[in-house]
């Protein structure tokens, strides 16, 4: 009863912001001071507002890709996100930036990851997944760490700082670009809508081919990942409109038969 009525009170934020904090405590100075943090740090640093007035693409991971002629993007800033590195050969190009923050992606990508010589991003707690030396020949290629939340849902415009992830790597990539001055930002590839059934976040093993992405093997049979928070997912993306619509930037969605409604759509072709 009391903390069903501390939660309705004007004061909950900030009590629950001070319990997350207290919590995180621990874990601060190395999000800080560790090496591969300040780093980090100072890259995104150098990278805040970099491409202001420029125009990006976000680009999800959904089956509507194979719907979507991805060669007008050769010459075009874009971020791509989780296994979009399975699509590059067949692309001829790589996309600008790379991010990744779910546990279980980068765990079974590890490798993948490490290998990949362009800039990407992950989160802090990720570093248990790669090993020192894993980036010992070429420090240049160390990946930018970001250190993100699950908790206080909120939109960060400096992401040297904590950000949350709201549920979804989209999210934190939105969060990227607004960070790297993009005056525009344009979704594809972002469908929110999946062939499964279950809690939200729950793990569950693939035991076959993948319906939910680009290519059948994204997530192939033994593949553990989560089962998605469109409901999380969409507090997030409101959070990113207003934001960016304040700040009299622009996000769209060109996503080919996307679900998503948060966003003004726009037909893709029409970019060009």
């Amino acid at each position: 009863m009391m903390k069903t009525a501390l939660k309705r009170s004007s004061i909950w934020p900030l009590i629950r912001n001070t319990y997350i904090g207290l919590r995180d405590l621990p874990q601060m100075p190395a999000a800080y001071l560790h090496p591969w943090r300040r780093t980090s740090i100072q890259r995104l640093a150098e990278l805040k507002d970099r491409y202001k007035g420029e125009r990006a693409f976000i680009i999800g991971n959904g089956p509507s890709l194979r719907d979507t002629d991805l060669s007008k993007l050769s010459n075009e800033f874009t971020f791509g996100m989780n296994r979009i590195y399975l699509m590059f050969e067949e692309l001829g190009f790589r996309t600008s930036f790379l991010s990744v923050v779910n546990d279980l992606v980068i765990e079974q990508t590890a490798a993948d990851l490490a290998a990949l010589d362009m800039p990407r991003f992950l989160t802090w707690r990720s570093r248990k997944y790669f090993r020192p030396e894993d980036f010992h020949q070429n420090s240049e290629n160390l990946p930018t760490f970001l250190y993100t939340t699950y908790d206080a849902p909120s939109f960060s415009r400096d992401v040297r700082g904590r950000l949350w992830e709201g549920a979804t790597v989209t999210y934190v990539t939105i969060q990227l670009a607004f960070h790297m001055g993009f005056q525009e930002m344009i979704l594809i590839g972002v469908d929110h809508n999946y062939q499964a059934s279950g809690k939200p976040n729950a793990t569950v093993t693939s035991q076959g081919d993948d319906p939910n992405h680009f290519s059948a093997n994204y997530f192939g049979k033994g593949f553990r990942w989560q089962l998605p928070d469109l409901e999380t997912s969409e507090i997030g993306y409101r959070m990113a409109r207003a934001t960016i619509e304040a700040d009299r930037r622009k996000i769209v969605d060109a996503t080919v038969g996307g679900k998503l409604t948060i966003f003004d759509k726009v037909n893709y072709d029409s970019l060009f």
